[in-house]
């Protein structure tokens, strides 16, 4: 193989933490920046619990300050996008020149708030399906998935096609375990994800319920589904269609899922503030602006804004 890349990971928590620590095990350079427990993993190091099995790295590269970290072939971010801010002092101390930037964030409208910040050239975007939590400082708990969806960015929402540098990160992701799809069309799958974070990050918040709960009582489930149809409606008008056979398979794999928590529930549990605008306004603002009408998920939204923890 090529000579393997240098991981920076901006924000160890569950996708950070999960994914830096499968590149670190196996053989890449990786550094975490992290914030309150900075301290507890440069002492005891990372944990990741997954299967039954636990990964232990007693030694990882961390750092509570990104001016101090090397500059990265790529860079992961997978912060909460509420913490966005950081990310203009952040990333220029990070990068490469030749390097890239790859979110692994929720929403839609991310990568352009990073493109701003390091040039569109030089964005890549994933779309992580994983079941995994932060249970204590530098303690992952993965309970299922982990596949990621890799494709590249393109500022007027065209396609970016499948680029050699796109197959050569794949590849050495793939190489530590993390399953790894390319795609041709990220705007495209941007909005398939919402497919699935629309209805379920929300409602576990304003039904205070698991996964589990939600697509087993015919009220909620009839709403998840509303819900998948109008975000589906959305990307038809703002990106391009959705088939009706992908939300079947949203539904089929929720079903299948352990009873989870979405990120969202367990920021408001927490007190945490919610991503909100990423997964929510932004493609509330994207479909007004294309002329259709999104009552239920307008509805959800609203219902979190009231909910959401001020800090």
């Amino acid at each position: 193989m090529q000579n393997k890349n240098q991981f920076s990971i901006v924000g160890t928590g569950a996708v950070g933490g999960y994914y830096g620590g499968l590149l670190q095990q196996a053989g890449f350079d990786v550094h975490f920046l992290l914030n309150r427990d900075a301290e507890h993993v440069r002492t005891n190091g990372l944990r990741i619990d997954s299967g039954g099995k636990t990964l232990l790295l007693p030694t990882v590269q961390a750092y509570s300050d990104a001016r101090e970290m090397p500059r990265c072939d790529v860079v992961l971010v997978t912060l909460k996008t509420t913490s966005n801010a950081v990310l203009k002092e952040m990333l220029p101390h990070l990068v490469k020149e030749d390097g890239v930037v790859l979110t692994l964030q929720n929403g839609l409208g991310i990568e352009k708030e990073i493109a701003d910040i390091v040039g569109p050239e030089r964005v890549l975007g994933g779309l992580c399906f994983l079941c995994s939590n932060k249970i204590g400082p530098g303690h992952i708990h993965h309970l299922d998935y982990g596949l990621i969806t890799l494709g590249e960015y393109r500022a007027d929402g065209s396609a970016g096609g499948i680029t050699p540098r796109l197959n050569r990160i794949a590849a050495q992701m793939e190489t530590a375990g993390i399953p790894i799809r390319t795609v041709e069309d990220l705007a495209w799958a941007r909005w398939k994800k919402l497919v699935w974070n629309i209805p379920f990050n929300g409602l576990s918040v304003v039904r205070n319920e698991l996964t589990d709960q939600l697509i087993k009582n015919p009220e909620t489930r009839s709403l998840c589904a509303t819900l998948m149809q109008e975000t589906a409606a959305a990307a038809n008008a703002c990106c391009r269609p959705i088939e009706p056979e992908f939300l079947d398979k949203m539904m089929s794999d929720t079903e299948k899922m352990q009873p989870y928590a979405p990120s969202m529930k367990l920021d408001f549990d927490r007190g945490n503030p919610m991503e909100i605008e990423a997964i929510y306004g932004n493609p509330l603002r994207a479909a007004e602006a294309a002329g259709i009408d999104m009552p239920e998920t307008r509805k959800l939204y609203e219902q979190l804004l009231a909910l959401n923890p001020v800090v």
